[in-house]
């Protein structure tokens, strides 16, 4: 009887042992996908970084090119300067100006607009001047300011009237 008892034992441990067994297999298995998984991660990271670093010397070494000729006609212009004439010289520098406006107009860049009322988000007023325009609109433009899609790269500088003088010449 006592053979029984162990045999028993032993059936009963061996079912239990064979859950083990297959547990520590699956735990095998899930830490070698978890493994290839933190590599396939850190070569996309790697991979994504290299992209980016790519991308942005091909977009500067693109506006880089666009810009050649405006120099080529810079450097023209200097040469009519060098040589005193002055017709030549404000053509070159006018045709210079134009191409690097149309150049930075087809990356996105649009002047601000500085009619009518200030507006603190676009403009910077440097100075407020008593006027007969209305109180708070713009009268003179001292800088060009700037935006790059939807953000201001640069507020325009602005002078803005302030409130209307008197008879007296005081402000009222």
């Amino acid at each position: 009887m006592p053979e029984n008892v162990e045999n028993q034992e032993v059936e009963e441990t061996s079912p239990e042992a064979d859950e083990l067994d297959a547990l520590r297999a699956e735990n095998e298995d899930l830490i070698d996908t978890l493994q290839r998984v933190q590599a396939d991660f850190a070569n996309f990271r790697k991979r994504a970084t290299r992209e980016q670093e790519s991308l942005v010397e091909r977009a500067g070494e693109r506006i880089v090119r666009e810009l050649l000729p405006v120099l080529d006609d810079l450097e023209r212009a200097l040469e009519a300067a060098a040589d005193h004439e002055e017709v030549k010289l404000e053509e070159g520098v006018k045709l210079v100006h134009r191409q690097l406006e149309q150049l930075l107009q087809r990356e996105g860049l649009a002047p601000i607009e500085t009619d009518g009322r200030f507006d603190p988000h676009v403009h910077e007023a440097l100075l407020a001047q008593p006027s007969a325009a209305d109180e708070g609109s713009v009268i003179e433009v001292l800088q060009k300011g700037y935006r790059l899609g939807d953000r201001v790269l640069r507020p325009a500088r602005v002078v803005v009237a302030g409130p209307k003088e008197g008879p007296s010449g005081d402000p009222a």
